[in-house]
């Protein structure tokens, strides 16, 4: 199994150099893969700032590649249930603090719109602070 950096899917879903995003490619189509949460993080990072893609595309383009057949995410249900948020309006990251609370029963922020949207959601108790 071969994990991957953020780099590596950037130059893949860009193809901003052909060389690189090639190489990317092939060593994904040959080696089964793993991405960590904090990859997915960087990945939409990317792909939000310094290539300005908007949050249906990124949506898309996430779910692209963790349906890939060969690749393995790091806990899948919270990633699964990250992207759902997502989908449905939250900040990527602050999806992935949520499902990433670990045996937290309470989750504090002081940003009242992720506590609104958080709510919503059945994955960890908000309180504001």
């Amino acid at each position: 199994m071969l994990a991957v950096d953020a780099d590596v899917l950037v130059r893949l879903v860009t193809n901003d150099d052909p060389a690189q995003a090639g190489r990317a490619l092939s060593a994904i189509e040959r080696n089964d893969i793993f991405v960590g949460k904090t990859v997915l993080l960087e990945l939409e990072w990317v792909l939000r700032y310094s290539y300005e893609l908007g949050p249906d595309v990124i949506f898309r383009t996430l779910r692209n590649i963790l349906g890939l057949g060969n690749l393995q995410v790091e806990d899948p249900t919270g990633v699964a249930k990250a992207l759902a948020m997502y989908g449905a309006g939250i900040d990527f990251a602050d999806a992935l603090h949520l499902i990433s609370c670990g045996p937290a029963q309470r989750f504090a922020t002081s940003d009242s719109k992720l506590a609104r949207k958080a709510r919503r959601h059945d994955v960890v108790e908000v309180v504001s602070i």
